[in-house]
């Protein structure tokens, strides 16, 4: 593996470790605060280097979305129609996320969503969210 490639894995396998354990964790920055996602070496917001991983609540709300109705390859052939869906987390980031549990035309820009399982590391998959239903 390129010496590069193995920095870099090793700086978001907390993350992926978290994420295959249901959890979900962000970059926060201990000289401002600032949170972030994608995992950088450095904060966006102040640019300082003092960057580690915190973990979020798993709660936010679908930013924007797609629906996925043609696989991009045989492993999703069974799984089409899916959301594909931009989330903005309550502590600030946003990251792409897969809808589970609910059919395209529950999806609006806005809905709540949650935390709702673990992904897995081996494949580097985000944690499932799911929408939060108005009642709860």
């Amino acid at each position: 593996m390129h010496q590069q490639a193995r920095r870099e894995q090793m700086k978001t396998a907390e993350f992926w470790e978290s994420a295959a354990a249901g959890e979900l964790l962000v970059q926060e920055c201990a000289d401002c605060g600032g949170r972030q996602f994608y995992p950088r070496s450095y904060c966006v917001s102040c640019h300082g280097q003092s960057v580690g991983w915190t973990p979020a609540s798993g709660k936010g709300e679908v930013y924007s979305y797609t629906v996925v109705r043609r696989a991009p390859s045989a492993e999703f052939a069974d799984q089409v129609p899916y959301v594909l869906a931009l989330v903005q987390l309550a502590e600030g980031p946003r990251l792409m996320v897969r809808l589970s549990g609910c059919t395209p035309d529950e999806v609006t820009v806005g809905a709540a969503v949650q935390l709702a399982g673990p992904g897995d590391a081996g494949r580097r998959q985000l944690p499932a969210f799911s929408l939060i239903s108005p009642q709860a």
